[in-house]
């Protein structure tokens, strides 16, 4: 049961009044809802307040709003209301009517607080516009889900450029755009900042920083402020700081600049005080301070009294300019207490910024180096002066003719030109050097433009006619060299002329000699002819020549070494004819043509023949001369001489390959007699019976051949001599992929004996040491190596390691010795109660040859 509302109280009394005159009576309801905690009112058909309650009358205080007509179409609506205070009070009015009348009870709720909340969040979101507006850098505000609420121009303009279209959140952002601007959010009223280097389109990577504050506000969720700023010109300006400060470091300049408002500043490290007039240089040479350290630290406390005499105009001149504040450059040389004479050139800069600011820039550096260097410069070009008197004093005695020209004319001659000349250098100086030439207009004096269009050092060769003063004509030879070569470095021709007279006379008897040699050519017996150098078409040929390609002389001039010698063989004479051109020595060949039908060999010989000179002057090509004798007879002669002599020899080594091995069996027979007699020696001197007889089974074998001996016939030969040794049997399995053409591989005459006493002492211990169980050989012929597996019973001692086994002259010692070490290899390993010796050959030790 709920509790019973109170029935009495000077409210409800007045509202019992207020009914009673209008024959109403006082529900419970009614009764309860007036005396309850929300504010009310009674109004009647108009809306005009005709009771208020005391929960409103407190929330009014002294303002009455009896007789005031608030609700006039009688529904239910907001209020706003002010209360004694001057405070405006948001309420929501529920309008119930009472039965029986014209009355309505108004039920009203407070939302003040709410209105409050709202104004405040109102003019909250107001101003962040206004911020986002006003900012020119790219801003926004998003909540913790990525969603963004508010953005300004400037950041609009970003996401054109990074999208196609506006984004709604965060997410349709650039991973690497997305994690610097949603990154981890900072506390509510705090701040984080974030830098990343990002890549907008189009553009080179840029150093971009965020800055992100969390805002507090009536928000169902936390929203952040988040603003950006390119950071790529701060980081610019500080990387091209540290490099200049760097570049100044490192080459000793010093570099400050004034402003009025500032004073004195170096790179990259703000202001610095202000120097005095007498130290002012100290401050541009920048040799010390604090932005680091430098070269020459002490120079920075330049002064007056530094400064040499012989500068102080230079210094004086700087100060001025310093105090007026005009630009200047400035030499001067200091000696300074602990480095001495030193040179400095300061150099002084007016500017105005971008905001109207002057700025008074001062660079010094320290020119040491360079003054001396100059000073050297100038020593060494008087003694380039000096130098050049004693080259021309040498010229003189030489006997080419040196001419030098300027842009004036001859300005020296030595004594060999003036005597081409025909006079001395007054006569000729400031003269052009055309003055001895020819009436030809192409005589190379008259080239006018090698002065300014020969590249310097490079030569320019030619050959002319001169005329002296005293109407001599004679020929010479020369090249023109541009230099720079003048005392002003201005560009001179220096002319190296060599009179050829005697030589073209040479030249001439030559000619002479070369008609009577052409003539001799004709009748000769021998096969000659001559050819363009060019082409190799034929300019001349004998008879002799012409009876070898068997057509007429007529028909053969102008003809290539196609038509000459035939398809087969022009393309080998071609090129010997190419190479003897560039050669230049007499080149001998053999070749073999046939001639109506019969094989001929003709011994040829080439010669490159060089151009010369006519009387007139006509410059003859270079031509090839072939000189050809049908050896055809004389080559036949010699290879039956060879092929007698082979056979002879052949049939010599064969008897010799035939007594050595009688004599080594016999050696053989000899050591088994004492063998017989000598039992104590048995057993040594059957180890070297089998090996005499593996030599002899190989010289055996080369009776009746020549070359690499078969490597199966050495085998099998060994194997039998040592199972006649033994009187036992070895059984043999030949496989491999080569197993049907196993005679293809061959030993060299150089490993045939090592590889045969190999094999015999290798089947020797395996019978020795096998004991009456039989021996078994597999021969294994593959495409790249040779296998010989040889199996017996036995058993290798404990820890056996064949690479431990020394060198000597029997056992596997002797083996190891023999064996090619780049060709062979020998293993042995134990396999169960057998024994397995491995012996791999492969090239060069063994040779795979052609089929028989």
């Amino acid at each position: 049961m709920s509790p019973q509302l109170p029935l009495a109280s000077p409210d409800l009394d007045a509202l019992r009044a207020l009914l009673k005159t209008r024959a109403l009576a006082l529900p419970d309801l009614l009764a309860g809802l007036w005396d309850g905690p929300w504010p009310a009112f009674v109004l009647d058909a108009r809306g005009q307040v005709l009771l208020t309650n005391a929960r409103l009358q407190d929330l009014m205080g002294e303002v009455s709003l009896k007789g005031r007509r608030l609700l006039p179409s009688g529904k239910a609506q907001e209020l706003r209301l002010v209360d004694d205070q001057g405070r405006e009070h948001l309420l929501e009015a529920w309008v119930h009517p009472l039965d029986g009348g014209d009355l309505g009870l108004a039920l009203l709720q407070d939302h003040s607080t709410e209105l409050a909340a709202r104004e405040r969040a109102d003019r909250m979101q107001s101003e962040i516009d206004q911020w986002l507006d006003l900012c020119p850098l790219p801003a926004l505000m998003h909540d913790d889900q990525g969603l963004l609420l508010r953005f300004n121009a400037a950041f609009g303009a970003l996401c054109r450029r990074l999208l196609p279209q506006l984004p709604i959140s965060l997410h349709e952002l650039p991973s690497e755009w997305r994690a610097l601007i949603a990154g981890p959010a900072p506390e509510p009223g705090q701040e984080a900042t974030r830098n990343a280097l990002l890549a907008p389109p189009g553009d080179r990577r840029r150093w971009m920083r965020v800055r992100a504050r969390r805002l507090s506000g009536p928000w169902p969720r936390p929203r952040t402020l988040v603003m950006l700023e390119d950071r790529s010109a701060e980081q610019d300006l500080e990387l091209a700081q540290q490099q200049l400060q760097t570049l100044m470091d490192t080459a000793g300049v010093g570099l400050a600049t004034f402003q009025p408002e500032a004073g004195w500043s170096r790179p990259g490290t703000g202001a610095a005080p202000a120097p005095s007039p007498a130290g002012m240089t100290g401050l541009g040479a920048g040799l010390s301070g604090e932005a680091g350290p430098r070269p020459t630290p002490a120079l920075q406390g330049v002064n007056r009294e530094m400064v040499e005499p012989a500068s102080r105009v230079e210094y004086e001149k700087l100060q001025l300019a310093l105090k007026q504040q005009t630009p200047t450059v400035a030499r001067y040389a200091v000696r300074h207490p602990e480095h001495g004479l030193r040179w400095l050139m300061t150099r002084v800069e007016i500017g105005q910024l971008a905001s109207g600011q002057r700025t008074t820039s001062v660079l010094t550096v320290d020119i040491t180096d360079h003054q001396e260097a100059q000073a050297r410069n100038e020593l060494l070009q008087q003694s380039l002066v000096l130098q050049t008197e004693r080259e021309r004093a040498v010229l003189d005695s030489v006997l080419v003719g040196i001419v030098t020209v300027g842009r004036q004319g001859i300005e020296w001659m030595n004594r060999s030109a003036r005597r081409m000349f025909g006079g001395d250098l007054p006569e000729f100086a400031g003269q052009p050097i055309s003055i001895v030439a020819t009436d030809a207009p192409d005589h190379p004096f008259r080239q006018t433009h090698y002065l300014d269009d020969l590249p310097e050092g490079q030569a320019e060769t030619f050959e002319c006619r001169l005329v002296a003063r005293d109407g001599r004509e004679f020929w010479v030879v020369g090249n023109a060299v541009a230099t720079g070569g003048g005392i002003d470095g201005t560009r001179q021709l220096t002319y190296a002329l060599l009179d050829i007279e005697r030589r073209r006379q040479a030249e001439a008897q030559s000619q002479q000699a070369q008609a009577s040699l052409s003539r001799i050519i004709e009748a000769a017996p021998i096969a000659i002819s001559l050819h363009d150098a060019r082409t190799l078409q034929v300019q001349q040929i004998n008879q002799a020549a012409a009876a070898l390609a068997g057509r007429p002389e007529e028909e053969l001039l102008g003809a290539s070494p196609e038509a000459l010698f035939g398809e087969e063989q022009a393309q080998t004479i071609r090129s010997d004819m190419e190479f003897a051109l560039q050669s230049g020595e007499v080149l001998q060949r053999e070749y073999r043509l046939t001639v109506r039908g019969q094989a001929r060999i003709w011994d040829a010989r080439l010669l490159h023949l060089s151009g010369v000179q006519d009387p007139t002057g006509a410059h003859e090509a270079e031509q090839l001369l072939m000189v050809a004798t049908d050896v055809t007879q004389q080559r036949a002669q010699e290879a039956a001489r060879l092929e007698a002599a082979i056979a002879q020899r052949e049939l010599l080594v064969r008897e010799v390959h035939h007594r050595i091995k009688n004599n080594l069996q016999g050696v053989a027979g000899l050591l088994q007699q004492i063998a017989a007699r000598r039992p104590e020696v048995r057993g040594v001197i059957n180890e070297a019976v089998g090996q005499v007889q593996a030599i002899a089974q190989v010289y055996g074998l080369q009776v009746g051949m020549s070359g690499p001996l078969r490597l199966r016939k050495i085998v099998e030969a060994v194997m039998g001599s040592v199972q006649r040794m033994f009187g036992r049997e070895i059984l043999v399995e030949v496989d491999g992929a080569l197993a049907e053409q196993s005679h293809r591989w061959g030993l060299p005459e150089a490993e045939a004996i090592p590889i045969a006493l190999t094999l015999n002492e290798l089947f020797t211990n395996a019978l020795k040491h096998g004991g009456d169980a039989p021996v078994r050989c597999e021969l294994q012929f593959e495409s790249e190596q040779v296998l010989l597996r040889i199996v017996n019973t036995g058993r290798l001692p404990a820890g056996f390691d064949l690479a431990q086994v020394r060198g000597g002259v029997s056992g596997l010692g002797l083996v190891r010795a023999l064996l090619p070490r780049r060709s062979a290899l020998l293993g042995l390993t134990q396999e169960g109660d057998h024994v397995v010796c491995e012996l791999s050959l492969w090239p060069p030790g063994v040779q795979l040859l052609e089929a028989l």
